[in-house]
């Protein structure tokens, strides 16, 4: 059983609101930027003078000595100062509007839907867990060979089934992100998939 293309009239029957191409774009660009700050560590660090471990005894005396002036051996200058201007601990965190995010989802579902992308499936389940029987069921339902996304609510045998493939993603309408849409070239919605991003999207 191959997979149906999903299409503007199928989104419109489904109340699924997706959006033109010249709206969105910088809803898109703010979400995505802000996934990738956030999985960031930020732990990145440096001590500076007041921070190294030291006396903070000077040197030497201030005057005849014929050396320059100096403090104690925490300036930065030494092997084994401190740091100026290194990187400290810090959070890279963003945060996107709800509204900001339904505007992205809508935009990249619209683009796929135009693009050809995405597709519907009744249902979609492996019952031996094998990942041959995952590939071959993969392969009746569409000829794309990576970056395939399949969406729904997924058992444990699937599941299993699937997590050698490393160029396919299984993920729950609830879950999906735009990040996830746009690194897919192949969009798979199953069951009740549509119903849900209609919700998400309204």
């Amino acid at each position: 059983m191959s997979a149906k293309a999903f299409t503007a009239a199928d989104a419109e029957s489904a109340n699924l609101v997706l959006l033109g191409e010249d709206k969105g774009r910088q809803a898109v660009h703010d979400l995505i930027t802000a996934y990738r700050a956030n999985r960031r560590s930020g732990t990145a660090h440096t001590k500076t003078r007041g921070e190294v471990r030291g006396t903070g005894k000077k040197m030497y005396k201030q005057k005849g000595t014929g050396n320059a002036r100096h403090g104690d051996r925490k300036a930065p200058i030494f092997v084994g100062g401190g740091v100026v201007f290194g990187p400290r601990n810090r959070s890279y965190d963003k945060h996107v509007n709800k509204t900001v995010r339904k505007v992205a989802l809508r935009r990249v579902l619209g683009d796929h839907t135009r693009d050809g992308k995405l597709f519907t499936l009744d249902a979609f389940a492996i019952s031996d867990g094998k990942t041959k029987s995952f590939l071959s069921e993969l392969k009746s339902v569409t000829d794309a060979d990576r970056k395939v996304l399949i969406v729904g609510n997924f058992d444990d045998s699937t599941k299993l089934a699937a997590r050698n493939v490393a160029w396919t993603q299984l993920v729950t309408a609830t879950d999906l992100n735009v990040e996830q849409l746009l690194l897919s070239r192949v969009v798979i919605l199953v069951g009740d998939a549509v119903e849900v991003l209609a919700q998400r999207t309204a």
